[in-house]
């Protein structure tokens, strides 16, 4: 489904990404593990084409995607992808069903009870027309969790989800993403700092200035 070959970036003189290939099947959840500043994030927007990268390829289900225009590339993150922030991205005008909505309202659709399947999956059946306001953190990294995965995408970026909850919550939403992604049959790519957050994954590899090693 994923596949990255030799992947290098550099913001001026400084190399992000060093050589990094990784390969990710339907259905696998692997981790990233890294230290702040070291590349993770830069690491998503590569595979999710927001970033070109200077040498090497992405392949996601059979497109490379550094031979893709801009317009193309946004239609495969629209219908392809799934992403999941640190900091939620959800939006507080909104109530929680028209943010889990919104993935879907972009390419047309409109299907509340996909939505409402959704919300129940994470635990939040009943709060559809809550505020974000009157929500705690880890119910709005639920929302996050449920907009990300509503379109059925193939596969889901979490960008250290765990980062702004309490242990407890954290623990909570890392096994929702874990649970439902291997029930949808998505494949998903974890980056995080936290060796805790990333229990459970199929694999883990660690983001160094050489490229991705393996953590046993």
């Amino acid at each position: 489904m994923l596949r990255l070959v030799a992947v290098t970036k550099r913001f001026g003189a400084r190399t992000v990404l060093s050589d990094v290939s990784l390969e990710l099947a339907p259905g696998e959840y692997v981790a990233i593990l890294g230290e702040s500043g070291i590349g993770k994030s830069t690491l998503l927007n590569v595979v999710a084409g927001l970033e070109p990268v200077d040498s090497g390829s992405i392949f996601f289900e059979g497109h490379e995607l550094t031979r893709l225009d801009d317009d193309t590339l946004t239609r495969l993150r629209r219908d392809r992808y799934g992403f999941i922030f640190q900091a939620f991205h959800v939006l507080p005008q909104l109530s929680v069903e028209q943010n889990v909505s919104l993935p879907l309202l972009l390419r047309g659709l409109d299907d509340r009870g996909r939505v409402r399947e959704m919300l129940a999956a994470v635990g939040l059946a009943g709060r559809e027309q809550s505020s974000p306001r009157e929500l705690s953190g880890g119910e709005l990294q639920r929302v996050a969790v449920a907009r990300a995965l509503v379109g059925r995408p193939s596969l889901v970026l979490a960008d250290e989800p765990t980062g702004n909850l309490d242990p407890e919550n954290g623990r909570i939403v890392v096994e929702l993403i874990r649970r439902l992604v291997k029930e949808s049959g998505a494949a998903a790519l974890l980056v995080t700092h936290s060796d805790h957050a990333a229990t459970g994954c199929d694999r883990r590899y660690r983001l160094t200035d050489r490229g991705l090693e393996p953590v046993a």
